[in-house]
């Protein structure tokens, strides 16, 4: 059981992790949580565990904190590749793992802030991560989802692997033709046991932090948020980055092809069906707390979560 501290902080080889959905608050939360540290005479940095805040050129459109909030807490794995780069889970792995083994290994006290689950996992814990098939494979199965359609890639997929097919909707283009390549390879083999995706394992003492809002508030503030983003000048950022080659991952930020033709209020529907599928993934994640922001401030929840931290034991 992890042990209090005089200050009542978490132990110092523990990392503190802010997982939610769009628009809850995390960056907020986050704030208040490195000003309590700080206070403390710790020294608290965020580690980013979202797919698309990695890329330059897409900052207002993948949320990525502001000068100002990056004053208050370092931010790191933010705004680092060109927007015409490919990124892939496993590469964003083994920077996680180095950005955390070296704060923790300084004294400081990481803090993984994000909304995309499997980016979060693989910060946190060690995955079997299956290596990202070559261009010319991923270019055969490309050809053919243009040519049949996802939906008969899939029933293709059910045929030779229906196990995996069963974990994947027949919709989704891109983990479809990534199973389809990674069978070919030979690197798609029914699971042994349980996924270790969702085990309650992390590399270092973890404390995981759940944030939620009631519905129609979390619903209203990604309304504004995407407003808010349309008049920070998100439609001309995603214009400069499609003339700049933007790569397949970096399209895939939210809002991006809806934007690319001025559909605010798609972009405004597709961000509340993504906050459902990381509700979704949060009540998958082993050990998590669970932290009630709706009429709260980001303060009280931060004080709440320090709190719980310094009497709980950590997963992991």
């Amino acid at each position: 059981m992890i042990t209090q501290s005089p200050e009542g902080m978490p132990e110092r080889d523990t990392v503190l992790a802010v997982f939610g959905p769009t628009a809850v608050g995390k960056t907020d939360v986050a704030l208040e949580l490195a000003a309590l540290l700080a206070a403390a005479g710790r020294r608290p940095v965020a580690v980013s565990a979202d797919a698309l805040q990695v890329y330059r050129g897409l900052e207002i459109l993948t949320g990525v904190p502001g000068p100002a909030e990056r004053a208050r807490l370092e931010h790191r794995l933010i705004s680092f590749l060109p927007v015409d780069a490919t990124f892939s889970v496993g590469q964003y792995s083994e920077l996680a793992h180095a950005e955390i083994d070296g704060l923790l290994a300084e004294g400081a006290t990481p803090i993984v802030v994000g909304g995309t689950g499997l980016y979060l996992r693989a910060a946190l814990a060690d995955l079997d991560l299956r290596p990202a098939p070559p261009q010319e494979i991923r270019d055969r199965w490309a050809a053919a989802l243009e040519l049949e359609g996802s939906a008969a890639l899939h029933r293709r997929l059910a045929a030779r692997a229906p196990w995996a097919a069963a974990r994947i909707d027949p919709a989704d283009r891109h983990r479809i033709t990534r199973a389809l390549a990674l069978l070919e390879m030979g690197e798609l083999e029914p699971p042994e046991g349980p996924s270790r995706l969702w085990t309650s394992e992390t590399r270092h003492p973890t404390r995981l932090i759940g944030l939620v809002r009631e519905r129609e508030e979390l619903y209203r503030r990604i309304d504004e948020r995407v407003a808010a983003m349309v008049a920070a000048g998100a439609v001309e950022e995603v214009r400069a980055a499609n003339a700049a080659g933007a790569s397949e991952t970096a399209r895939k930020a939210l809002g991006f092809d809806e934007l690319l033709v001025g559909d605010v209020a798609s972009m405004q529907r597709r961000t509340r069906n993504f906050a459902r599928r990381q509700l979704t993934w949060m009540r998958k994640l082993a050990g998590v707390e669970l932290v009630d922001l709706t009429g709260r401030s980001a303060a009280a929840a931060a004080a709440e979560i320090l709190a719980g931290v310094a009497a709980a034991p950590p997963v992991g």
